[in-house]
């Protein structure tokens, strides 16, 4: 069992499931089954996954002054996750909001309003007090996580990150988290380049531990620093795809999980890549997780292992 500090955003999400997209205009549409609102956000979701695989979860953010903790407790107890939130403060003057609009295919468009979330500041105090006996400290690179750098550093704590785009109006802002980070995760949802081009700039400017490469139907890439190999590994299959909005969380956060647990990188992603291909098999970004004994049961399926 792991232990772990995620600092990162929760917020309200819709999911929206549409024929096409761009969008054709209509003035009016009643779908059965199509519109899905619950609680998520990459540090949520990341939170609860590891939960679900047994960690010890320390999930740092911050909810609108109005939002009661109950709000994300029931949610928790639908979804039978032990995820404390006494780190989850009421310091927002609205609530991060966000509306996806997504294909079967893994096709998406998103809509995102944060609020002030990008203003207001965490609890120092609070940080630096839980990260002294983890093992891993998860972040993303939203303004309220930046104390987390130092404060890894001086309690030499590794530092995941999830950083989604590398776009390069994406990261004019993000260069502190990445060069801090010691595995770092990328989607090529808006990759501009070559997945392996992106691999190579990473490691050459920040120098990280691993990088994962999350590439949708096509798998992930993961580099490794200590050999300098970089490996494609393809999807696997347990289920029918539904929606691949969350996938980026739930790949990273069980990779973390065992690779903190084993420390072998290529095992780890083999699990991660079971981990994510059943939760993309439901509907919102916060449930759909496998435990422990189920991936071993598909893994020895899978791979004959």
């Amino acid at each position: 069992m792991g232990k772990f500090m995620v600092a990162g955003f929760v917020q309200f999400e819709t999911i929206v499931k549409v024929d096409d997209l761009p969008l054709p205009y209509k003035e009016f549409e009643s779908i059965p089954e199509t519109i899905n609102t619950d609680i998520g956000g990459a540090g949520f979701n990341e939170a609860m996954a590891l939960r679900w695989l047994g960690d010890e979860v320390d999930f740092m953010s911050m909810v609108a002054k109005n939002m009661s903790r109950s709000q994300i407790h029931a949610y928790l107890e639908k979804n039978e996750v032990n995820l404390s939130t006494d780190y989850v403060l009421q310091k927002l003057d609205g609530m991060p909001t966000s509306v996806v609009l997504y294909k079967t295919s893994g096709k998406k468009q998103i809509f995102e309003d944060v609020k002030d979330i990008r203003t207001v500041e965490y609890d120092f105090d609070l940080f630096e007090r839980q990260i002294q006996d983890k093992d891993m400290v998860l972040i993303s690179n939203c303004n309220f996580c930046r104390p987390v750098l130092a404060l890894a550093k001086k309690y030499n704590k590794p530092i995941a990150l999830n950083v989604r785009s590398m776009r390069a109006e994406k990261i004019a802002n993000k260069a502190d988290f990445l060069a801090a980070a010691d595995i770092v995760y990328i989607s090529d949802d808006d990759l501009e380049g070559d997945p392996y081009d992106c691999i190579n700039e990473c490691r050459k400017k920040y120098d990280p531990e691993i990088i994962i490469m999350g590439m949708g139907d096509r798998g992930v890439i993961l580099y490794m620093r200590e050999d300098n190999s970089v490996i494609e590994y393809k999807p696997v299959k347990t289920y029918e795809v539904v929606n691949t909005v969350g996938a980026g969380n739930a790949i990273f956060s069980s990779f973390l999980h065992y690779y903190v647990k084993t420390k072998d990188a290529r095992d780890a992603i083999k699990n991660a890549l079971l981990f994510v291909s059943y939760k993309i098999s439901f509907v919102g970004t916060s449930n759909g997780f496998m435990t422990e004994e189920q991936i071993e049961q598909w893994r020895k399926l899978i791979w004959k292992e």
